[in-house]
């Protein structure tokens, strides 16, 4: 059990005034068994009303709009949070294939997920499920074997990949960050015909430090027969701990983007995120990253614009 204060800053720029600034936000944590709220508080720019629903994949979501000119606009999130880390040892590795089946029959969303993308290489794909599977292992055998194969085979190395990288790229770069190992990770197991989710957050790592760490990270969700889902991280090989923090899940990132939207004006506008994580014996890891986004030529609308775009996906 452990509880982390993390500060999230979005901060956009914009070369001249804009108007009709309206956002979703992802920034809530997720709702479930393995952590807990303590405090909460978001601060945006001119302070607009924050209309909250639950989305199709269970995550607290909310739109708000600007309307008035501005310059800036900040999205503040700060969050104490208490993480009960799950047990490894309760998922059941012993459970069968044919148990998965018998579950995911009956549940149409568990369907929807344990269905791959069509990409360009699904050979490749293929050879990968023959060596993880090779030996009959299953269900959750499997999918710890699918994450080592991910951590041993594809190198972490940011800057090469963005949001928009596809399965069939990181498959040629056999490498790239969290984010890309994740959809790699899923379009293995979907293949399979294990349902799995895209699940972001926070990583929050013990001093023996963790791939990713200190900042937004992505990481998987497997549906263990009998169990549930069990959340695995690829990008450091391990089950999910009381070290992660869930903020949403979906099939893919563009469900669980922590912040998009649409503005009216012709602005260049500019990027900055600013995360920090503060442990209970007072540590406090910090990451600033700014990035150059697209620019709007029009008088219209530039659309759909994520927080974490232009080449910084979550690492």
């Amino acid at each position: 059990m452990s509880v982390f204060t993390i500060h999230h800053i979005t901060k956009y720029t914009y070369d001249r005034p804009v108007i009709e600034s309206m956002n979703e936000i992802r920034i809530f944590p997720y709702q479930c068994p393995e952590q807990e709220t303590l405090v909460h508080e978001l601060v945006i720019t001119h302070n607009p009303d924050i209309q909250t629903f639950i989305d199709y994949w269970g995550n607290k979501t909310g739109t708000f709009n600007v309307l008035i000119p501005h310059q800036e606009l900040v999205i503040e999130s700060k969050l104490v949070i208490r993480t009960i880390g799950p047990s490894n040892t309760a998922i059941n590795f012993d459970s069968t294939w044919l148990q998965l089946q018998s579950e995911v029959s009956t549940k149409l969303q568990l369907v929807e997920l344990s269905k791959p993308i069509l990409i360009n290489q699904p050979d490749e794909i293929d050879a990968i499920v023959k060596i993880i599977s090779a030996k009959d292992e299953t269900v959750g055998v499997t999918v710890g074997n699918c994450s080592d194969y991910i951590f041993t085979n594809f190198q972490y190395i940011k800057g090469i990949t963005n949001i928009e990288t596809t399965v069939d790229e990181i498959l040629n770069h056999k490498a790239g960050v969290c984010q890309d190992f994740a959809h790699l990770m899923l379009q293995i197991l979907r293949t399979l015909n294990i349902p799995c989710r895209y699940v972001s957050g926070y990583i929050c790592p013990s001093k023996d430090g963790m791939r990713g760490d200190g900042a937004t990270h992505t990481w998987v969700d497997a549906w263990i027969p009998t169990h549930g889902w069990a959340g695995i991280d690829p990008t450091n090989n391990v089950w999910v701990t009381n070290n992660h923090v869930k903020l949403a899940v979906g099939s893919e990132f563009k469900d669980c983007t922590p912040a998009k939207g649409t503005f009216k004006g012709p602005a260049h506008q500019l990027l900055s995120v600013y995360v920090s994580v503060g442990y209970e014996d007072g540590h406090v890891f910090e990451e600033i990253n700014d990035v150059k986004m697209e620019t709007s030529t029009s008088t219209g609308p530039v659309k759909d614009i994520p927080v974490l775009a232009a080449g910084q996906q979550q690492q």
